[in-house]
């Protein structure tokens, strides 16, 4: 087929460079174009990330021959590109006129920021969970005045890890949930060179992310009504949210209770069971299979399994009784993978293959 034009905004980002990383051979897309801020605009994307390059292995070469461009030129950039991943550190505010500025240019934005994740009408999609709501599309659409463009946000990365253990579980009716995360330093966009004080420490604050925990699973589970997304009245969701000293990796210790108890053996069945549109249209960045459940008493494990299923897939285990709730577990996803940068091409993927995002 031929492959899709693509833009990344906030390229030098630890989230940009997985982006450039994950897209340097994607069947369906290709990059085109790069964006960051006015610092390193003008240079070739090699020289601009050269001294924060995050990865082990090089910058690919196509991309690292690309000019950077302003991001502040939106017309500029979309001019070279069929639709762009937005990934970019400003406040909440410049972000939402930035990412509303590039989809007004026709250009589809799959936004892997906060700003818009609460926007009424804008879709915040894990794929396999509730790829249906991507038809809030057309009531954005209207509201931007725009017949292709709009924007799509990938959720917060510490929900990835649970929230697609429990969603088969719903039918059961979750009534509380008590979950603690713990989470690498590159959700942070850092490493241990660049954030050494993390070494050896584990900091109990990250800011804002509990609140985005205990309510952003509510919209995951929404649903469209009138052109927007209502969130879920239920469950009752508690977090507490820690920095560990762990490169990649975000784990969550979950306790659930239910309306009606299921037994351990139908919660596994349920588990491997499970599959979502990125599974039955097959598309590229999938994994086979999302949510596997490890057998073994010390597993998952961040440094063994974050990158099962290419970092894409969910890992549970620990699955025990609980003497407070009905049961707890744990979870484990790759922050920075499916959390970030991976899931929001497998967002790409879905939008194509549902005919939203077309060739310019």
């Amino acid at each position: 087929m031929k492959k899709y034009r693509v833009g990344i905004v906030g390229a030098t980002g630890m989230v940009g460079q997985r982006f450039v990383s994950l897209l340097d051979q994607h069947p369906w897309f290709e990059v085109t174009a790069v964006a960051a801020s006015s610092r390193s605009a003008g240079q070739p994307y090699a020289q601009a990330v050269a001294q924060r390059w995050a990865f082990d292995w090089p910058v690919p070469a196509k991309a690292g021959k690309l000019i950077v461009k302003d991001a502040a030129d939106v017309e500029a950039l979309c001019r070279e590109v069929d639709f762009v991943f937005c990934a970019v550190d400003m406040d909440k505010q410049a972000i939402i006129a930035l990412e509303e500025a590039i989809a007004k240019t026709e250009t589809p934005v799959i936004s892997n920021n906060s700003a818009n994740r609460w926007t009424p009408d804008v879709p915040t999609i894990i794929p396999e969970i509730n790829s249906d709501h991507t038809q809030v599309i057309e009531a954005q659409r209207k509201r931007l005045g725009t017949q292709v463009g709009f924007i799509a946000a990938k959720p917060n990365c510490s929900i990835q890890s649970y929230v697609p253990a429990l969603t088969p579980l719903r039918d059961f009716g979750i009534e509380q949930i008590s979950v603690c995360t713990y989470q690498a330093i590159s959700g942070a966009g850092k490493t241990f060179q660049t954030w050494p004080e993390m070494i050896d420490n584990v900091n109990p604050y990250i800011g804002g992310e509990e609140e985005k925990s205990e309510q952003e699973p509510l919209r995951i589970w929404g649903r469209v009504e009138n052109g927007q997304v209502v969130k879920a009245e239920k469950p009752l969701i508690s977090a507490q949210c820690l920095r560990v000293p762990v490169s990649d990796g975000h784990i969550a210790a979950v306790s659930v209770s239910f309306r009606e108890k299921p037994s351990m053996e139908e919660m596994k069945r349920r588990w491997a069971a499970y599959q979502g549109y990125p599974q039955e249209k097959n598309l590229p960045s999938a994994p086979r299979q999302f949510l596997t459940y490890m057998e073994e008493p010390d597993r998952p494990q961040t440094k063994l399994d974050r990158n099962h299923e290419n970092g894409m897939g969910i890992c549970i285990g620990r699955l025990r009784e609980d003497v407070l709730f009905d049961y707890r577990f744990v979870c484990l996803s790759h922050n920075t993978l499916r959390g970030a940068a991976g899931g929001a091409v497998l967002t790409a993927e879905l939008l194509v293959s549902q005919g939203y995002i077309p060739y310019k």
